[in-house]
């Protein structure tokens, strides 16, 4: 796999631009028409019964009830009849780990809790090759495309073999979502009490060379972004309280964003009150990771004045409700969090935790365990479309995704509720919820199908998924 151009002159400006026209370039435009409900996600929450969305150059420009064909700002406008469907924003995805979509359903990993999970684990990706980096980011990817996905963000942690951050960089481009790659590390081996082996951590001055690399080889700022970058020390079991200063330090100086996991089972709780000598928050809060840049993987352990903390400064928390009942880790308290004002949004986790990177089958499972947790009015349909929606990109900082309103950046989703799995449905908003998963007939990011009539348009999937069969047999060996 070739790997992406690594000279800052040759990076943010030529590889997240998006594809948007120079200047003087003939000027696209979209009219998605005809939808059953468009669900906006704006500042009203607004659904439209018979809504259209105008799109050009990748932008909204209109929202509303049946805009024309002859509409003056359709002139020449591509239309898309969206009939039999809900129109929703993309899917955010907040917490991913796409190299562990090559190692799903390992037996000795199957019935562990995390460290036991991780440690089963650890010896497999120790043999993962750069080119096993770019596949399962593809694979990943491309499955996260057609559940609806078209923002997501990845924690590469570990860098086998040769691997960098380049490679799965290369693979999001490939399907064509945007893409948060974070530059994971970890530098405490078992030998200095730490939980992963020694052969998988990295010298702390290297990593952060490599944190300074990415950023400026990548790293685009500007609203529409196809590619950004944060800085993701793995945990507080895997990397050193030194790291996490100077990365935060670091993340700040180069105008980035800091992603980790925190208070995601008792273990990891135990594992901070005994090194550290206090709450995972209060050791987040300790080391500069606070704020409204900053946003937490699971907090499933969070207590009440950790909730506060983070409500008070702003800090996100990246909700990975199927990973955490297949770990056996527990049921986050996103009800305490949302109604402090946490920022919250879904996260698939790693696909060896979940077995799917599957953003629709999150949010079912997000309204589920919150009843099952806090009573059956905690969660509702719409309250989790939009912490799908809205709250992911409120947690990854992006304030041009997330809704269907004008000057939105045009990502967003058909939903088919014509077919089978949506019949009998009363309320066609709820029914992609409360139901079996809704495919969706097509899928736009930046006003571009990455998935049509419900076939991936980029890459594809049989030959993906032939690649990742080859590569697990491998690995098997």
């Amino acid at each position: 796999m070739p790997r992406m151009p690594t000279d800052p002159g040759a990076g943010p400006a030529a590889q997240a631009s998006g594809g948007r026209p120079a200047a003087g370039a003939p000027r696209s435009r979209l009219l998605i028409r005809g939808a059953r409900v468009v669900v906006t996600m704006d500042d009203a929450l607004r659904e439209i019964a018979d809504g259209s969305v105008l799109v050009e150059d990748g932008v909204i420009v209109a929202t509303g009830a049946a805009l024309r064909r002859d509409d003056p700002r359709a002139a020449g406008a591509e239309i898309v009849d969206a009939a039999g469907c809900v129109v929703t924003p993309g899917l955010v995805n907040t917490h991913h780990h796409l190299f562990q979509t090559l190692t799903r359903a390992v037996p000795a990993a199957q019935d562990a809790a995390l460290f036991g999970w991780l440690r089963a684990l650890y010896p497999i990706w120790a043999r993962l090759t750069p080119d096993d980096i770019a596949l399962s980011a593809r694979l990943g990817l491309a499955e996260l495309a057609l559940s609806g996905c078209t923002c997501s963000s990845d924690h590469l942690y570990l860098f086998p073999n040769g691997a960098r951050l380049d490679d799965s960089i290369a693979a999001a481009a490939d399907i064509g979502i945007r893409f948060t790659a974070t530059r994971g590390a970890m530098s405490i081996g078992e030998s200095q009490g730490g939980l992963p082996p020694d052969a998988l951590v990295e010298d702390e001055a290297a990593i952060l060379r490599d944190c300074d690399r990415v950023v400026s080889a990548f790293h685009d700022p500007t609203p529409g972004a196809m590619l950004q970058v944060a800085l993701a020390p793995c945990s507080p079991f895997s990397v050193s309280r030194e790291l996490m200063r100077d990365a935060a330090v670091l993340a700040r100086e180069r105008g980035v964003r800091l992603h980790t996991h925190l208070a995601e089972n008792d273990e990891d709780v135990a594992y901070s009150r005994e090194r550290f000598g206090m709450t995972p928050g209060d050791y987040a809060e300790s080391v500069g990771w606070t704020g409204d840049d900053v946003w937490h993987a699971h907090c499933v352990r969070l207590s009440d004045p950790e909730i506060a903390l983070f409500a008070r400064t702003g800090t996100g928390v990246a909700h990975c409700p199927c990973s955490n009942a297949r770990l056996a880790s527990g049921i986050a308290p996103v009800r305490a969090m949302r109604d402090a004002g946490v920022p919250v949004g879904l996260g698939v986790d790693g696909s060896a935790s979940n077995d799917s990177s599957h953003l629709g089958l999150e949010a079912r499972q997000a309204m589920l365990v919150a009843r099952l947790r806090d009573g059956p009015g905690a969660m509702g349909a719409r309250e989790v479309l939009e912490i799908a929606t809205r709250g992911g990109a409120r947690v990854l900082g992006r304030s041009d995704i997330g809704q269907l309103a004008p000057g939105m950046r045009a990502d967003l989703v058909l939903w088919d509720v014509a077919e089978i799995t949506a019949a009998g449905q009363w309320d066609p908003v709820a029914a992609l919820v409360f139901g079996a998963p809704v495919r969706p007939r097509a899928v736009y990011v930046e006003g571009r199908a990455v998935v049509q009539e419900h076939r991936l348009t980029t890459a594809d999937p049989a030959r993906i998924a032939a690649d990742a069969g080859r590569a697990v047999q491998r690995l098997m060996g």
